[in-house]
């Protein structure tokens, strides 16, 4: 079974920081493109950062600065370095990649979400 499972979320006061993680585990061959989206209640969801590769990036323009895309291909394992978090960072975040399976499937995946509350 292929599944995103993500981890990292919390509470925590305006100006801190976490860290996001989301792992893809199963029948994978490749993972390429990977995401972090979120949704704030009453919302739509949107992009926050993405990565192809090692190294390349985008940021939506809220988050740019603070929040830092990384991945660790050998654990197919992706991050997100949260930084300077303010109360409109508040969200569930969603995991998203593109995976190619073993069986030459191809899938666009979600983790479940992880809840990141910044009080203010």
């Amino acid at each position: 079974q292929v599944q995103l499972v993500e981890s990292g979320g919390g509470l925590v006061q305006a100006g801190g920081s976490l860290r996001l993680s989301c792992a893809a585990t199963g029948n994978i061959f490749r993972v390429n493109a990977m995401g972090w989206y979120r949704q704030a209640p009453g919302k739509q969801r949107e992009l926050v950062a993405r990565i192809i590769g090692d190294s390349n990036t985008r940021y939506a323009d809220s988050v740019k600065g603070r929040f830092t895309i990384s991945r660790d291909n050998a654990k197919n394992t992706m991050y997100l370095q949260m930084n300077s978090l303010q109360p409109e960072d508040t969200a569930v975040y969603y995991c998203n990649a593109d995976l190619l399976l073993r069986t030459l499937e191809r899938r666009d995946e979600w983790g479940q979400g992880t809840q990141v509350t910044v009080s203010s």
